[in-house]
């Protein structure tokens, strides 16, 4: 019995020996398989905004996801988590189905498309040939704008198409190279496809809706028509603007030793929808501020089409013993993705020319008017459809026959422009935001009504600021005289049934664009048209 309980003294002795010098951690944190990899972070928000700000609180490189659920009625929910966390859970595809990466706000990104069109309402297209084109196309901009150098093999091709729809995604790989923002990348891609709009635009006019021929007008490959100016292309580092800025417009410098040229031919990207309608093949509504875009291996909810590597896909792995040929496809899918050094290379496209003058033409509407407004609950967005005015910021003049709209956003407290015009609907333009006059913002009122009571209260003759009203200190029992009128109860049930009203109408309005916060065109101009 003795050496039994020596025995079991001597291991007691050996394990605390042992934990002595490797001792267990205060704090327990869930890893993955390998214990190299980082912690893991799996948080679910409701919204959007509410998982940036804990992105924002997090020391880890963690990111933010969009999902959609089987069940419910399709409102997305917002996972923050690692990349390396995501595809740990996502590559069994069992329950991640439906997943989105949201491009954030402000960050450096790849150049990326999202081409469709209707198979049914174009016969004729070669949705191959048209994807080769452009992305011919694509790298012979980014060599002239930016001398950077690629071509098919750089571009990450993929396919989600149906029998009725052809869908694409393009991710383009540049080595050491990315834009600003994903607002410059669409800058950048509606430059270039300027031509393609002008053939929208001209084509609305032709009676046999035949593809009108280029016209051949002489100015160089890349640059602006006549009906824009002031685009600007650059590179920069993260701190300040470097090397060469080119101005796009009809009047700029040639490029030296570049030869004039004429437009070139993007009749290809001209398509149709199903109601006959001449449309860009490439979606230029993916190009928005916390966008969401589909990853690889997803469907869209209630649609059994994954997002998948495309058959005439030209980019090539690079061979890794670590990471598995799905996870790199994976992680090349990502748009936002772009690993930082000191080699990097930011591109930017700016859209304004001058702020300033801008704000200065749309705040002269003296000769103007509101012809008529809505108002959007969920996204707190006035929208004020304007006559007798029509000067457009997307070509520095007014349009000869399109009036412009004035979108003011609450939740922001800044106010931008949009317009009817073809070719500005075609590009989903939208003005620089502008701050709203302080004076009608929410702060601004709060504290004009703080100092009114204070001033009324100091300068009321029968009572001393510094000590409590008799009405005060009875027990809640008000003097007033209009108590008893039922003025009171008349306003509270005012009050009541506005925001009755106000949450029926926010629950009855679909959530556009999975919360991000924006109105597609369509439905603006559907909700003007029928007001």
């Amino acid at each position: 019995m003795k050496r039994r309980w020596e025995a079991k003294l001597k291991q007691i002795e050996e394990r605390a020996s042992r934990y002595e010098r490797k001792p267990l951690s205060s704090v327990y944190r869930p890893r993955l398989s390998k214990p190299e990899e980082p912690p893991s972070i799996w948080k679910l928000f409701p919204r959007q905004t509410q998982a940036f700000n804990f992105v924002k609180s997090c020391k880890e490189d963690v990111h933010v996801f969009a999902l959609e659920c089987e069940e419910g009625d399709g409102q997305r929910i917002y996972l923050v988590t690692s990349y390396v966390q995501l595809w740990f859970h996502y590559k069994s595809r069992r329950h991640l189905l439906h997943c989105y990466e949201v491009i954030p706000e402000n960050a450096v990104c790849k150049l990326y498309f999202d081409l469709e069109f209707n198979k049914l309402a174009n016969p004729g297209a070669d949705g191959k040939k048209m994807v080769a084109l452009l992305i011919e196309h694509v790298c012979k901009a980014l060599q002239e704008l930016y001398r950077v150098n690629c071509s098919a093999e750089d571009v990450f091709n993929l396919d989600s198409s149906t029998d009725e729809k052809f869908s694409r995604h393009l991710i383009f790989q540049l080595h050491d190279v990315a834009f600003k923002d994903n607002i410059h990348v669409g800058n950048f891609v509606r430059k270039i496809l300027q031509p393609a709009f002008h053939l929208i635009a001209s084509g609305d006019d032709e009676d046999d809706g035949g593809i009108p021929e280029t016209t051949g007008q002489a100015f160089s490959h890349f640059s602006e028509p006549p009906i824009k100016q002031g685009i600007s292309c650059s590179e920069m580092s993260t701190d300040k603007e470097i090397g060469e800025s080119w101005t796009w417009n009809s009047k700029a410098p040639e490029r030296p030793g570049s030869a004039e040229r004429s437009s070139p031919d993007l009749s290809f990207l001209v398509v149709k929808d199903p109601a006959g309608k001449r449309r860009l093949f490439v979606d230029l509504g993916v190009y928005t501020r916390n966008r969401n875009f589909r990853l690889y291996k997803s469907s869209k909810k209630g649609k059994p089409v994954v997002l998948e590597v495309a058959e005439d896909n030209r980019f090539s792995l690079t061979q890794s013993e670590n990471i598995s040929e799905e996870e790199q496809y994976f992680l090349s899918s990502l748009v936002s993705n772009v690993r930082f050094s000191d080699t990097l290379r930011v591109l930017r496209c700016d859209a304004s020319e001058n702020k300033q003058k801008q704000a200065g033409h749309f705040n002269s509407t003296s000769t103007s008017g509101i012809r008529r407004w809505n108002y959007f609950f969920p996204e707190e967005l006035l929208v004020y459809d304007i006559c007798k005015y029509r000067w457009c910021g997307n070509i520095g003049r007014a349009h000869k026959s399109n009036n412009i709209m004035i979108l003011v956003d609450l939740k922001n407290e800044v106010w931008y422009q949009k317009c009817h015009d073809p070719i500005c609907k075609a590009e989903n333009f939208k003005s620089d935001r502008f701050p709203l006059p302080a004076e009608i913002c929410l702060l601004f009122l709060l504290k004009e009504v703080k100092e009114f009571t204070t001033h009324e209260t100091m300068n009321d003759g029968t009572q001393d600021p510094h000590v409590p009203s008799s009405s005060a200190s009875s027990g809640g029992v008000c003097s007033d005289p209009d108590w008893d009128s039922g003025l009171d109860d008349t306003y509270f049930l005012e009050a009541t049934e506005d925001a009755e009203l106000a949450e029926a109408a926010e629950n009855s309005l679909p959530s556009y664009n999975g919360g991000v916060d924006e109105i597609p065109d369509e439905v603006i101009v559907e909700v003007l048209q029928n007001s």
